[in-house]
């Protein structure tokens, strides 16, 4: 089959067969066989023709598009948690417990670890006390993405309930040192539970409570991937929070 895409571009820019062949150095008859008969040449011949072109190399001859192979586990991965209610909140109590540096918490409400765990004011103030830097922004109820959010949820106004209830859990740290509290009115894609260089990652899946959906541990292996993808995105919304006073 020929290959008309090569044609047409040799045609606008004048080639002739013998020129491209003398530039490229191979036979004439060799690129009269690409053109005609459809056949390909050697990478390195291919790309030095498609330079001389001015074409994209995969445009000329698609087939030398060689795929990524797909790593079947990230090495920065833990583990993975079909969804959030397969994780105790001990889980979550532990990866804060063993902080020693920075503590981030970027979520809507997540008032399940007050509820499961009434303690976790007086850990966030140990960690604070021992030199952990603490950020922790939970949703505006009163913004339009948060409400958004709960009528995609079906829960329509509980999540404004829930913001309110957690923000209410979390003022009385907003005037304790080295401890930040802020309020959020993104269009949050996942929860975030950061401990220096360990994650929990809680998907947000359209019509599905966050109980509901998966959860990644990430552990940072220095250079920046996942984790610093999910790192990145709490600074960006972090940016745009409010900053609520004690």
């Amino acid at each position: 089959m020929a290959n008309e895409r090569l044609r047409a571009v040799m045609a606008a820019g004048g080639w002739t067969h013998a020129d491209l062949a003398r530039v490229v150095e191979v036979d004439p008859k060799s690129v009269e066989r690409w053109v005609n008969l459809g056949r390909t040449p050697r990478r390195g011949t291919a790309l030095k023709a498609a330079e001389t072109l001015g074409e994209d190399v995969h445009a000329l001859w698609p087939q030398l598009r060689q795929a990524r192979s797909a790593r079947a586990v990230s090495p920065e991965l833990v583990a993975l948690y079909e969804q959030r209610a397969d994780l105790p909140v001990s889980a979550f109590v532990n990866l804060l417990t063993q902080a020693r540096r920075q503590i981030d918490v970027l979520v809507y409400g997540a008032v399940f670890l007050h509820e499961a765990y009434p303690r976790l004011n007086d850990l966030l103030r140990e960690r604070a006390a021992n030199g952990c830097a603490i950020r922790i922004a939970v949703g505006d109820a009163d913004d339009a993405n948060v409400q958004q959010r709960g009528r995609e949820e079906r829960f329509g106004h509980g999540i404004e309930s829930r913001c309110r209830l957690a923000l209410m859990h979390y003022r009385p740290l907003a005037s304790e040192p080295g401890i930040e509290i802020r309020t959020h009115g993104t269009t949050l894609y996942n929860s975030l539970y950061r401990a220096d260089d360990e994650i929990l990652v809680n998907a947000h899946i359209w019509g599905v409570n966050a109980y509901a959906a998966p959860v990644w541990h990430i552990r940072s292996n220095g250079s920046g991937g996942m984790f610093g993808t999910y790192a990145d995105s709490f600074e960006a919304v972090w940016k745009s929070a409010r900053p609520v006073e004690g």
